[in-house]
């Protein structure tokens, strides 16, 4: 490749340790794809001659077409999947096939590669995101009355239901689609034509390849069109918020579904037992998930570590964005797939949510409430409830064991609609502010959900 210049030929550990063919492979479609535009308009525009641009896309067409049968393999002596492609081509048509790099450097090549690849991974993600937005709207429109106690500081705090629970975590992913979407927006634009750095003498026609290809756009600076690797950051990014997502959901369902919390119950398929301990039934893949969101921010901690220095314009250090990127990439997939079957199939105990509950107190700010709706100042009310609390715990009974008379013993304003004021399910419905957790509350939600989820395939389709 670099006769003329070189005297000496490259020493074979160099050659492997420059290579990149290993893991740059993947992008094999992309290589081609996007060398068929470059080869179409350098025919349009009179660079090439006509006859050679359709020799070099059909013999490209080929290549694509063996790759995906299996009937050629990839060479890894090669450098990377730019020069086997333009090896395999120049050997099966000739001098045209020499054509197919004017006014194009692997620079501004491979800046082509990665964003199309990216951009199709970013489409596979959101896909996966809404299986389990699906999930989660099955889940929680089964369990819009199912009540539990949610929790501050890992304690019991007040009443809400496992449906508003779970969709707090479809918000979450909600956003996730939202910031994929506006990472796949910026990096949809052509670097094609930026060349090395310089841009070309050639006539090129940027925006017919850009349309051919599916991008809004081109770079406008050559030396930002090969150098940039903002869309890789902040695709690492927006992947590593969505693994503290899953791995927040994760350590959840490890505790919940502990002897100790009992309020789930994983399914066989989606657990594993010990090798000597026969009673064990262990949360493993939600364990992994949470394993695996410090193996993707790690990928995101080794691409900024490694742009950070960088002097315009390309250097090979950028060889180092795609094992980083592809990793942070597959591990995301694997998780959102395998963690939206275990979430389908895990049996959500009710009772045991209920009983959890009914303990802990999580009714006294309720109680505080209806003083408060009897006139007394908010922190007299919660000064007298606390008082009541501290009753019920050394008495180890829950508030609305209390008598009228004991309650009448702290403050003569007690009277028999309290009762009615503690009970979970009133405590709940009466939570009936926008983005609560009662019924006609959390069905808003859903809905909201619902319409979220078809407007997003509707996108995914167009």
């Amino acid at each position: 490749m670099w006769a003329g210049r070189f005297k000496k030929a490259l020493d074979s550990r160099v050659n492997d340790f420059n290579s990149s063919i290993s893991f740059d492979c993947r992008m094999y479609r992309e290589d081609i794809t996007g060398s068929m535009a470059h080869a179409a308009m350098l025919g349009r525009q009179g660079i090439i001659s006509k006859e050679d641009s359709a020799a070099i896309i059909e013999g490209l067409r080929g290549i694509l077409s063996d790759l995906d049968s299996g009937a050629l393999a990839f060479d890894f002596e090669a450098e990377d999947i730019h020069m086997f492609v333009e090896g395999v081509l120049t050997s099966r048509i000739g001098d045209a096939g020499k054509r197919l790099h004017t006014a194009r450097s692997r620079n501004d090549q491979v800046a082509l590669d990665i964003r199309m690849y990216l951009r199709s991974q970013i489409d596979e993600t959101i896909s996966l995101i809404l299986r389990l937005l699906e999930v989660i709207y099955e889940k929680a429109s089964s369990h819009i009355g199912t009540v539990m106690a949610g929790y501050t500081h890992l304690q019991r705090a007040q009443p809400v239901t496992y449906a508003h629970y779970i969709l707090a975590y479809g918000e979450m992913l909600m956003r996730d689609i939202g910031r994929l979407r506006d990472t796949r927006r910026r990096m949809n634009v052509l670097p094609l034509g930026s060349c090395a750095l310089a841009g070309t003498t050639y006539p090129l026609d940027r925006e017919w390849v850009a349309a051919e290809l599916g991008f809004d756009g081109i770079t406008y600076n050559s030396i930002d069109g090969v150098s940039d690797r903002d869309f890789v950051l902040e695709l690492a990014s927006a992947l590593s918020v969505i693994m503290v997502h899953m791995s927040r959901f994760s350590e959840e369902i490890i505790l919940w579904c502990s002897s100790e919390f009992g309020f789930i119950e994983l399914d066989d398929a989606f657990s594993t037992g010990s090798s000597i301990m026969p009673q064990k039934k262990n949360p493993d893949i939600a364990e992994l998930v949470r394993g695996k969101a410090g193996r993707v921010f790690g990928d995101l901690t080794a691409l900024l570590t490694m742009m950070k220095g960088l002097p315009l314009a390309y250097n090979k250090d950028m060889q180092e964005d795609k094992e980083a990127i592809f990793d942070a990439v597959d591990n995301v997939k694997l998780c959102l797939e395998v963690f939206s079957e275990m979430l389908r199939t895990l049996t959500v105990r009710a009772d045991r949510l209920r009983a959890s509950a009914s303990m802990g107190f999580i009714n006294a700010t309720d109680c505080a409430d209806w003083l408060v709706g009897k006139g007394i100042p908010f922190r007299d009310a919660y000064r007298i409830t606390g008082t009541l609390v501290g009753i019920c715990v050394d008495a180890g009974c829950p508030l609305e064991a209390l008598t009228l008379e004991e309650l009448r013993a702290v403050s003569p304003i007690f009277d028999e609609s309290l009762y009615e004021a503690l009970d979970l399910d009133a405590c709940v419905a009466r939570r009936n502010v926008p983005g609560g957790p009662a019924p006609g509350s959390v069905r808003v939600q859903l809905a909201r959900l619902e319409a979220f989820i078809k407007e997003q395939r509707a996108q995914m389709r167009v």
